[in-house]
């Protein structure tokens, strides 16, 4: 890259950081417990709304994994989930009745809260509905991933975003509050991804799955981007451009191995697809509040319409993280 990209870059990073320090304001505390969070601790970040149903197992999943504290921004909840974090002693919550969308769907807001608390720290950045995985989950906790990257000098581990959906109809089987989401939607796309490099970020941009394969089966180019940098060792001088899908400085971007080798990466089990899906879609459809006027949302709520039923023969049921390596989804490179 040419010295004027680079200076481009700097300064793009650095009206990130201007415009999160500014959306700071549209935060409002509710319960601030960040003096309690130590050194060396693991932190994460989210964004969510009216999840209420979901934030009981998502909370148990990432306090198992060895998550230390959580720092969430609500927008606007109507369903009594601002009430149950505020409940809850490891999380910090802010909320917000303002623009979503304004805020770069939500990236300001933490991009500000990371800059703020996060220096330091190895940080997860994930939505309620999204599972890490990573080589070894089912015997190490999350500390031993950060250890490892720390003794190898690594400061970002990407994730590719795996969309999982059940057998039959998403609304056949309802969901409870504090259920596995993965007893329902097991099943996923085991091939059908399509990977490219940006030029200008670096980073790998990775499309297809079943969102792809079924709700923009006629512009695949404009199926939902999969490839995720969730987890960082933070520096408050770093900022999210696009959800997860990149940083600046560019370098944390390079998370692969471009002369054959491959690097360790995990997934994010991507649990959308259940029966609370359609009312979500409707939801996010009046709202506006997403991408291109919530392009997806309507592509989503047109499709459910016909045909609410994601599974195909050549779906494949999750069974662990090492099914997902032998498929090439994931890697444990050189950690062993």
């Amino acid at each position: 890259m040419g010295a004027w990209q680079s200076y481009r870059l700097r300064l793009k990073r650095r009206r990130f950081l201007f415009r999160a320090i500014r959306k700071r304001r549209e935060l409002r505390p509710v319960t601030n417990r960040t003096k309690r969070i130590k050194p060396g601790d693991i932190l994460l970040f989210s964004t969510q709304r009216n999840e209420a149903i979901r934030l009981p197992y998502f909370l148990k999943y990432y306090r198992d994994m060895g998550v230390n504290h959580f720092l969430i921004v609500d927008n606007d909840s109507t369903d009594g989930s601002v009430d149950y974090l505020a409940d809850q002693k490891d999380v910090s919550l802010w909320t917000t009745p303002r623009s979503y969308k304004r805020s770069r769907f939500g990236v300001d807001w933490l991009n500000w809260l990371q800059m703020r608390y996060a220096h330091g720290h190895w940080t997860l950045v994930v939505d309620p509905d999204e599972f890490f995985v990573y080589p070894f989950c089912d015997t190490r906790p999350i500390r031993a991933l950060t250890d490892w990257l720390d003794a190898s000098s690594i400061k970002s581990f990407s994730a590719m975003l795996l969309d999982m959906y059940p057998k039959g109809r998403i609304d056949a089987q309802p969901y409870r509050a504090g259920q596995d989401p993965l007893e329902i939607a097991s099943w996923f796309d085991s091939g059908n991804y399509s990977i490219q490099k940006n030029g200008l970020f670096g980073n790998l941009w990775i499309q297809g799955g079943p969102r792809s394969r079924v709700f923009f089966k006629d512009m695949p180019e404009r199926a939902p981007a999969l490839n995720k940098i969730p987890l960082v060792k933070w520096n408050r001088r770093y900022a999210y451009v696009s959800s997860t899908h990149m940083l600046l400085p560019r370098g944390l971007n390079q998370v692969y191995d471009e002369w054959g080798g491959e690097k360790a990466s995990g997934a994010l089990l991507h649990t959308k697809f259940l029966d609370t899906f359609t009312v979500k879609a409707m939801e996010e459809l009046k709202r506006k509040q997403h991408y291109a006027a919530s392009m997806e949302y309507r592509t989503y709520a047109s499709q459910l319409q016909k045909d609410p039923d994601l599974w195909c023969k050549w779906s494949e049921k999750y069974i662990n993280w090492r099914q997902l390596e032998i498929l090439g989804l994931m890697s444990k490179g050189n950690w062993a």
